[in-house]
């Protein structure tokens, strides 16, 4: 027995042990809740930071194009192509990180820079962005608006020299403070960031989005007022009949959302082949052909839009009309984005989906007239149908379009056409575009959709029933001894290892190897009679999975126990099957070759 006061050092070391994992907590509690905090502070300066773009997108559009209701031709010839050129030397030489939308750059500074964006990119984006935006570059500030946001709050975890994990989470923080503001729309924001940046979320990274995403449209709120985009009209679905309808809606949105992303994907690197002086005057080129367009009838197509697609839902246009604006803007959104010339593509997506739902709910209310008509709802319709099947993301096109109409009653159809046009797209354009143009780039950034269609490998996939033997806690040494005698060894991995079920519910294991050795001296020294519990008392439980558990769990444990039960849920003494490491390495090499 060891002297009293060798248990001393045992007490003091057992105390620090605990002080120390007590520390730990404290600083991890304190570093989750600064984290929360500095959400709030992003939010703050994103939401003021957008105010400040909206303003110098208004400025822009003035200086350049007029304050007058009839534009001047000339204008809408000049203003795009000589602004045009401004932006291509701005870009090219002060401010190369600012091409694009910028979801791109925010979920690259994610997982390949480790949350870095230059703050200058911020300053390049802001100034470019709102030109272009504000020449008539049909391109919109909400893309823009998510990539200041983020690249203010890198800017921001620099300063405070926050450590890498938090650094990397700041990107889509300030990333969803800058979309919310940009769309008034937090919940979409939120969503949005969630479901095509980061991919994931914990409580603690939902926490930090939603405060950010909240305190700046609290900001853009209390400078812009709290009115949404659009003056919704009342809509609402009469008859579930109507639901047909919308469903061509779908698909007709499907199709098109086909046709613009294949427009973007093929011509962009066309564009890009050019020779590097061309870089100059794509832009520049451009902007011509848009004011061409602008000149010729459709003004409409010029800038965000967002003050026709408010027109469009209250019926100002005919619908035939509604048709050739949806065309010709993704004609101008397509020689705007591939053109180098920074911008976001959320605006024009909402803006054709607008376009588009009203005409198709236009042309069916002309063949079938007793079909309930409201222009509104079928544009609300068409904006999430489009949001849908060109950026590829189902859950926030659903929620946006309910943020925007306030309305609850049309969350029947927005579901069924937005679910045929993402099927269709998806059918047709395997490839999301944020992924072509990620890749285009030479950037190999993980794809959101790809990981959601992902086949996931699980334990039943891999595990192999168990042996016809399985002792029982209460089993005698010498009753054990003698089971296992009578039972032919499996030579697989794991063959010479016995599971023991406890009486506590939890499971054990024993060697063959083992057992004969104590089944050896317990006959020696007459205990015989013990059972397996009281000798496995001081080995403990060994941990167990479920069927349906993700085949990478079981790598937690493969390697240090050599078999792992697998049981039911509902009874944890049925034993499904079991799984070693063998097992696990197989199936993923036979995955792999599938």
């Amino acid at each position: 027995m060891a002297p009293a006061s060798s248990a001393v050092p045992e007490v003091e070391l057992g105390a620090a042990s605990a002080s120390g994992a007590t520390s730990v907590l404290h600083t991890l509690f304190r570093e989750d809740s600064f984290f929360l905090v500095l959400s709030v502070f992003i939010g703050i300066f994103s939401g003021l930071a957008v105010v400040c773009f909206r303003f110098a997108i208004d400025w822009s559009r003035i200086y350049l194009l007029g304050s007058g209701a009839e534009l001047n031709p000339m204008r809408l010839f000049l203003a795009p192509t000589l602004t045009g050129l401004a932006i291509a030397v701005l870009v090219i030489h002060f401010f190369p990180r600012v091409r694009g939308s910028g979801v791109n750059q925010t979920k690259a500074a994610l997982y390949i820079y480790n949350g870095y964006i230059p703050l200058r990119t911020a300053v390049g984006k802001f100034i470019t962005s709102a030109l272009a935006i504000g020449s008539g570059q049909s391109l919109g500030p909400e893309d823009p608006s998510l990539q200041i946001g983020a690249s203010l709050a890198s800017a921001l975890g620099r300063r405070l020299h926050l450590k890498r994990d938090h650094m990397r989470l700041l990107a889509p923080v300030g990333a969803a403070a800058g979309l919310a503001a940009a769309f008034n729309a937090p919940i979409s924001a939120v969503l949005f960031v969630i479901e095509e940046v980061i991919g994931r979320w914990t409580a603690g990274i939902l926490g930090s989005v939603v405060l950010s995403a909240v305190s700046s449209v609290v900001v853009m709120r209390l400078f812009l007022g709290s009115e949404p985009l659009f003056r919704i009209p009342p809509v609402e679905l009469r008859r579930p009949s109507e639901l047909i309808a919308y469903g061509i809606l779908g698909v007709a949105g499907g199709l098109a959302s086909v046709v613009f992303a294949s427009g973007v994907a093929t011509l962009r690197p066309l564009c890009r082949k050019l020779p590097n002086w061309t870089q100059y005057a794509q832009p520049a080129v451009a902007g011509l052909l848009i004011g061409i367009i602008a000149v010729l009838g459709a003004p409409q197509v010029m800038g965000a839009g967002y003050e026709y697609i408010d027109e469009a839902m209250h019926g100002q246009f005919t619908w035939q009309f509604l048709g050739i604006l949806a065309l010709l803007k993704i004609v101008a959104t397509m020689l705007s984005f591939v053109s180098g010339t920074p911008g976001g593509m959320f605006a024009p997506t909402l803006f054709i989906g607008a376009m588009l739902g009203a005409a198709v709910g236009g042309a069916e209310h002309a063949l079938l007239p007793h079909l309930a008509w409201s222009p509104g709802t079928y544009a609300l319709v068409g904006m999430g149908v489009l949001f849908a099947g060109f950026l590829r993301a189902p859950m926030t096109s659903v929620f946006m379009v309910l943020e925007v109409s306030g309305n609850y009653s049309i969350i029947l159809p927005v579901i069924v056409a937005n679910t045929i046009a993402y099927v269709i797209s998806q059918a047709l354009v395997p490839v999301p575009i944020f992924d072509v143009l990620s890749r285009q780039d030479g950037l190999e950034l993980p794809s959101m959709e790809e990981q959601r269609e992902e086949s996931i490998l699980r334990v039943e996939d891999a595990m192999r029933p168990p042996a016809k033997l399985v002792l029982d806690a209460g089993d005698t040494l010498e009753r054990a001894a003698r089971l296992v005698s009578q039972e032919p060894r499996d030579e697989g991995q794991g063959g010479d290892v016995l599971l023991v079920r406890l009486r506590s519910g939890g499971w054990s294991s024993v060697t063959r190897e083992e057992l004969d050795t104590m089944a050896a001296e317990g006959k020696d020294k007459g205990k015989g009679g013990q059972t397996l519990e009281s000798i496995l008392a001081g080995a403990g439980a060994i941990p167990y999975l479920h069927p349906d558990h993700p085949l990478e769990m079981a790598l937690r444990y493969v390697d240090r126990w050599p078999l792992v039960p697998v049981v039911n849920r509902a009874n944890l003494r049925k034993l499904e099957g079991v799984i070693s490491q063998r097992d696990v390495l197989e199936r993923y090499r036979d995955f792999g070759g599938e």
